[in-house]
């Protein structure tokens, strides 16, 4: 249902997340998360057009979340790499639909209307913070 651009900027912001408020150079992310470095620098730099993080280049650079993990939304990471595509009209086209939706398409479009309000209203620091053994991408250490 989701893209690969989407799960690695998903894995990419719980680190960030995970180490707030220190940066990560892009091959300390690429190894936290397993992504390969290619894919991820542009995932990064999509991130960075939302304003999502920080990125900067150099001595003492790195990428860091641009706000707080208790700020930033799963939907707006999402949103900033693959937006959830509702259904609007017909996808077949068909003029007897009109505008309205089918019954198979409506339903479609509220399932991903339930997903969207679902990382509507979850953020970073809730997905960090569920009270679960097994933490997300935290076998990297934490930086202190």
């Amino acid at each position: 249902m989701f893209s690969q651009t989407v799960e690695y900027a998903l894995r990419a912001v719980v680190h960030l997340a995970y180490v707030a408020p220190e940066a990560c150079t892009t091959d300390q992310l690429a190894e936290a998360t397993r992504v390969p470095k290619a894919y991820l620098s542009k995932v990064i730099q999509a991130l960075v057009r939302a304003r999502l993080v920080h990125s900067q280049r150099g001595l003492g650079g790195g990428v860091s979340l641009a706000r707080e993990p208790e700020e930033l939304t799963i939907l707006e990471v999402v949103n900033a790499v693959d937006p959830v595509e509702r259904i609007r009209t017909c996808p077949l086209g068909l003029k007897t639909h009109g505008v309205r939706l089918c019954p198979l398409h409506r339903r479609l479009d509220n399932a991903y209307a339930l997903v969207e309000e679902a990382f509507r209203r979850t953020t970073l620091a809730e997905v960090l913070n569920e009270p679960e053994k097994v933490r997300p991408l935290c076998e990297v250490g934490r930086k202190m």
